[in-house]
């Protein structure tokens, strides 16, 4: 009996050394959760024998457990490592139509050759769809699918609308509005410049120019006059306007009609528009000053390549623009055009939103990462570095990070091991000492049976 007592405590301290050294070897396993070998005492007994001297039958292990705490964050630059702090794991499927989940504590997600978001061993990483506004549109495991990023934000958009905001110095120098020259910047007094898009979603440069005309002054009324190029073509606009001259030299005005705000280029004459200002510096007239231009295609401007939408046309609506006695200075410049936008990064919320980023300034809701939980965790099946669902573990219960007793996520980090290396070490020398001391039991056993049998 002896003997078989010392070999169930043997084989019990062999199970605790197996288990021990596994934690250590999987000190540095991301996602990893240690294991804990528990046992009972064996103790066989009958209705016939005597209980108060009837001595155990060894010892026995009832259950290899893991141990679901948290393990430390350890983190990274990439934002597709991703760690939950708290209870829950990803889910993660074998195909892209695959519903055989499996689930990991374990972040290292990484792009495949499909933009694609998989784990080390291929496995797609599962997300409930988003609505535009990026809330979850469904909460169901069975509507999960895997998260693909795209490479393009969808079709450009032509430039409408130029929203400018700006002062006018007021004490600049008068030019001669005749000798006006984009390329000559001593033809003019100030310009800024933006991007536009056409319905194709190619670049072109839009400027304005500004040119304070000789003799702009007329019973308080400032004027400037403004012209547009796109890709250093002229602009013209769609309803020209006259400047007032100061025809006597003297401050007085009796030319009423004024002069033509424009100029003449390549043989042609190319029309700008006037804004006007009070003696405060105001603008007068309707805010904003809307003010359109041509076409910019054959039989307008012409500037636009074959296959673009000739009919696009730009609307300037200045903002409050101001004339003071200040430098010239742009305080708004927008426009409402956007070319192809190509996929810059992607950010991941606490809550899972993953949202990607375009060159184009643009960002899209893509999925929002499901997390799972289980009522019995120590139930699960364990696969490598993933877990599967057992009769023991209960059924999956799905749901947003941060929400519930859900734990959040964290970008741009990992989980790392919960194995506590020191512990550990002191562990393997006790099961060490276990094994001696049931090896020595057995030893001693043996001992004892051969003085036996050698009596004679």
């Amino acid at each position: 009996m002896s003997f078989n007592i010392a070999l169930s405590g043997i084989s019990a301290a062999q199970t605790d050394l197996d288990t021990t050294s596994n934690n250590i070897a999987n000190v540095a396993t991301v996602g990893f959760k240690e294991s804990r070998a528990e046992f009972d005492s064996v103790y066989a007994n009958s209705l016939f024998s005597n209980s108060k001297t009837k001595v155990g039958d060894g010892a026995s292990v009832s259950a290899v457990a893991q141990q679901f705490h948290q393990g430390s964050l350890k983190f990274t630059d990439n934002p597709l490592d991703l760690a939950i702090t708290g209870s829950g794991f990803f889910a993660t499927s074998p195909g892209v139509d695959d519903n055989n989940l499996s689930y990991t504590r374990a972040g290292t997600f990484k792009l495949n050759a499909d933009n694609y978001i998989v784990d080390n061993s291929g496995n797609y990483l599962q997300a409930f769809p988003v609505n535009l506004d990026g809330s979850s549109s469904s909460l169901s495991l069975a509507t999960t699918e895997p998260i693909q990023l795209p490479e393009t934000a969808g079709t450009p958009v032509k430039t409408e609308s130029v929203d400018i905001s700006l002062n006018l110095p007021a004490g600049d120098d008068s030019k001669v509005l005749a000798n006006f020259d984009p390329a000559d910047p001593d033809t003019y007094n100030n310009a800024t410049s933006v991007t536009i898009y056409d319905s194709l979603g190619e670049a072109h440069i839009l400027n304005t120019y500004y040119v304070k005309p000789e003799s702009s002054s007329a019973e308080g009324t400032n004027q400037w006059v403004s012209f547009v190029t796109v890709d250093g073509k002229p602009v013209e606009s769609t309803t020209p306007v006259n400047y007032l001259v100061d025809t006597n030299a003297d401050g007085t005005f009796d030319d009423t009609t004024g002069v033509s705000a424009s100029y003449t280029a390549d043989g042609e004459e190319h029309y700008g528009v006037v804004l006007n200002f009070d003696e405060n510096g105001v603008y007068e007239g309707s805010n904003p000053a809307v003010l359109d231009f041509e076409e910019l295609g054959v039989g307008g401007a012409n500037v636009l390549s074959a296959g673009a939408d000739g009919t696009q046309a730009i609307t300037i609506n200045y903002q409050d623009p101001t004339q003071f006695s200040a430098a010239f200075e742009v305080t708004a410049l927008e426009q409402d055009g956007l070319t192809v936008g190509r996929l810059t990064g992607i950010e991941i919320g606490s809550d899972g939103l993953i949202e990607a980023t375009y060159s184009n300034g643009t960002s899209d809701p893509l999925a929002r990462v499901a997390m799972v939980r289980f009522r019995n965790e120590q139930g699960l099946s364990q696969n490598g570095s993933n877990w599967n669902e057992s009769q023991n573990s209960g059924e999956p219960l799905a749901g947003e990070a941060g929400s519930g007793s859900f734990g959040s996520i964290s970008s741009g980090a990992l989980e790392q091991s919960n194995v506590d290396l020191t512990t550990e070490l002191v562990d393997l020398i006790t099961a060490q000492r276990n094994f001696q001391a049931n090896s020595r039991s057995l030893e001693i056993s043996s001992s004892l049976q051969e003085t036996i049998l050698q009596i004679r």
